[in-house]
């Protein structure tokens, strides 16, 4: 049983007396940034590359790593213990008495100190929140126990047309994956190479399947990913996934937040396309450190910043909306980008755990809702057993993400996340229990279908902003096209034909600055675009 997991649970406070504070500290720059940006497999892998470059999304300063003199330097500094990194906010979780923390500031490469206990004269905006806790060839599945779960999304029809989320990456954070190595409802997902190296970063070591306080992770990861034949399929049987644990069940600490940024960057770096989180932030041991409820409004939890920041990256990120009911949905919940699942029963009714989403949130939260009430998921013992919260019905969700990715692989993730709600039961009329409501994953499948065979009909460039080269993409029967580059003020400068062999064009000789970017070939209809050049 676990905490802050978004099942549910009651929790029982205690008195937080200690001399140790929990601070974040922002550093005021990072080495070889232009190198590294411009040599980006040194960096990120080229699986990450690519999904970056699928979704146009530029490879910056956020992708080079932290400093790591400055880490050393930290770790040797008097009575400071540093417990996480962030190479996206450039900045380290450190712990120590606050007369040792703010002795950092003389060392030349910390630019600011952000404490998590507000009290410290600080402006803090990051802090934490609640934690819960519970215990044409088709293919035909029998679902077993999972039919509902799988049948309310209309899933089955993707299953049977052989989208099971081949091909697709998942990260799981999560508090524990106790006997995921092992169990038989894992046996196909380890046969097939599915299992990738996790890590975890509580307890800083490469085997994620030790820990055994907490075995929420494992029944998470059941919902995707086991498979016992005529009992159990999870909705993306056939995904790669990354275990990491970034939950301390021990503990309500502001830490865990930058654990869960760590690990979303490595996700960032190895090229994951999806992020399962069923943990939520808002409230700690000390309760110094604790978020309002106001302060739920998806830019100041440290941990929703990081999740806007992964989407941001081109990850689909997708998270429990929380067991808080009435009281509102947590962190990351709460941030625009996340795509934040309520639950619902079996009959598709509201579950009164489920977090409610308010106008405190920049969008409608949550975005939709799948079981969450009841859900059948597996245990370390490999018993199948039914759960109930929104830590259950995220992964049914991210596992049916998955699949969708699967068939649209053109299609980028807002688009994916927009056709999904669209599909859903209340897309017209959606309120704060169920959001959008419950989506139609097969309605979603037929209507992106479409949107991808005129996305395939369109030339796109990127990245945008660009460094030196410009790639272009082509609709499928175009084999050569017309380039003109034109700066701000109207001035031809480049009038090129670019072959579909070959499709870049070197900009480094541009300065910086804003230029405009026209397409054509016959029979097509000629795209413009403003090209931003770093």
């Amino acid at each position: 049983m676990l905490k802050k997991i978004v099942c549910i649970s009651v929790l029982m406070l205690v008195g937080y007396v200690s001399a140790q504070e929990d601070a974040w500290v922002y550093f005021t720059d990072k080495e070889n940034v232009n190198a590294s940006i411009n040599n980006p497999i040194t960096i990120l892998t080229q699986r990450a590359i690519d999904r970056k470059a699928k979704h146009n999304i530029a490879i910056d300063e956020r992708d080079v790593p932290v400093n790591e003199s400055y880490i050393t330097q930290l770790k040797n500094a008097m009575g400071i213990t540093v417990y996480a990194k962030s190479k996206w906010f450039n900045a380290a979780h450190v712990r120590g008495s606050e007369p040792d923390i703010n002795a950092l500031l003389d060392l030349g490469f910390v630019e600011h100190i952000v404490f998590a206990n507000k009290n410290l004269g600080t402006r803090n905006l990051h802090t934490l929140t609640d934690k819960f806790e519970i215990e044409d060839t088709t293919i035909d599945f029998t679902y077993g126990t999972t039919e509902n779960q799988v049948d309310m999304l209309n899933l089955q029809m993707l299953h049977q047309q052989e989208f099971t989320g081949d091909g697709v990456t998942i990260a799981v954070l999560d508090s524990g994956f106790p006997a995921v190595d092992v169990m038989a409802s894992f046996q196909n997902l380890r046969d097939a190479g599915n299992l990738l190296n996790g890590y975890d970063f509580v307890d800083r070591t490469n085997d994620e399947f030790a820990f055994s306080g907490s075995t929420h992770g494992t029944k998470v990861l059941s919902t995707m990913a086991a498979f016992v034949e005529n009992q159990y399929v999870g909705t993306a049987p056939d995904a790669r996934y990354y275990l990491f644990r970034t939950e301390d069940v021990n503990s309500e600490n502001p830490v865990e937040e930058s654990y869960w940024v760590e690990a979303a960057e490595r996700a960032d770096s190895l090229g994951v396309d999806i992020i399962n989180t069923s943990l939520g932030y808002k409230n700690y041991d000390n309760p110094d450190y604790s978020y309002n409820t106001d302060e739920m409004d998806g830019v100041t939890a440290f941990v929703s910043k990081g999740a806007t920041m992964a989407a941001e990256k081109g990850i689909l990120v997708v998270t429990s909306a929380g067991n808080s009911g009435s009281n509102g949905v947590i962190a990351p919940a709460d941030a625009a980008l996340v795509f934040s699942i309520g639950a619902v029963d079996e009959n598709g009714n509201y579950a009164t755990f489920s977090s409610q989403g308010s106008a405190i949130q920049p969008t409608i939260k949550p975005d939709v809702v799948a079981r969450g009430r009841g859900s059948f998921v597996i245990g370390p013992n490999d018993v199948i057993v039914q759960n109930n919260g929104t830590s259950f019905s995220s992964p049914i969700m991210a596992g049916a993400m998955a699949c969708l990715v699967q068939a649209l692989p053109i299609l980028n993730n807002k688009q994916l996340r927009q056709l999904v709600r669209e599909s859903a039961t209340q897309f017209n009329t959606p309120d704060f229990f169920l959001g959008h409501g419950i989506p139609d994953f097969d309605l979603a499948l037929l209507e992106g279908l479409e949107l991808q065979m005129q996305e395939q009909e369109q030339f796109k460039v990127f990245p945008n902003p660009v460094s030196d080269i410009l790639s272009m993409a082509f609709p499928s029967d175009v084999e050569q096209a017309r380039l003109l580059v034109y700066d701000v003020l109207g001035q031809l400068l480049f009038d090129t034909t670019v072959f579909e062999s070959n499709r870049t064009i070197d900009f480094s000789s541009l300065s910086s600055g804003i230029y405009f970017v026209k397409l054509s070939a016959e029979n097509v209809k000629t795209k413009s675009f403003q090209l931003i050049k770093k």
